[in-house]
């Protein structure tokens, strides 16, 4: 099932990652759901859980606004926009999983995962950029949420 679930997270990264860039360059033929078809279809006697990679990028489409505004402050010196887009698209992922997969994932799968993401498809950097980033969103982002809450 991990490794089932590594391979969806790649076909997440890989339709997010052309949809943003076909976006970004003007397609006006980019359709997600196109995307998100024959990519899964690539791999279908692969994956088994077609509707983990299906809630995990449409989850953060849907939420990439405020996802956005979510890893800004951690990475300060890299405006949104300047983050490369493998990362970015990276960075998303584990902070959607982080914020609204946490009954399904643990904090450490979705770092490490993300962690092997960058090795596989960043640059030298990445990981390291990734691996900080994710732990100071899962400290500020869900260890005090869940602290806030517990408090109350």
């Amino acid at each position: 099932m991990a490794s089932n679930r590594h391979l969806g997270r790649i076909v997440a990264l890989q339709t997010l990652y052309e949809y943003e860039f076909r976006v970004q360059s003007d397609d006006s033929s980019a359709d997600i759901d196109d995307i998100l078809a024959r990519n899964l279809h690539r791999y279908e006697s692969a994956i088994d859980d077609r509707g983990f990679v299906e809630q995990l990028v449409k989850g953060v489409l849907k939420q990439q606004d405020d996802l956005d505004a979510k890893i800004q402050p951690i990475a300060p010196d890299w405006p949104i926009s300047q983050i490369a887009r493998i990362d970015r698209n990276i960075l998303r992922i584990g902070v959607y999983e982080l914020l609204h997969q946490a009954k399904k994932v643990p904090p450490k799968v979705v770092i490490n995962e993300a962690v092997e993401l960058a090795k596989a498809f960043g640059s030298d950097n990445s990981s390291k950029f990734i691996n900080g980033v994710l732990g100071t969103a899962f400290r500020t982002l869900v260890e005090e949420q869940s602290d806030a809450t517990t408090s109350v």
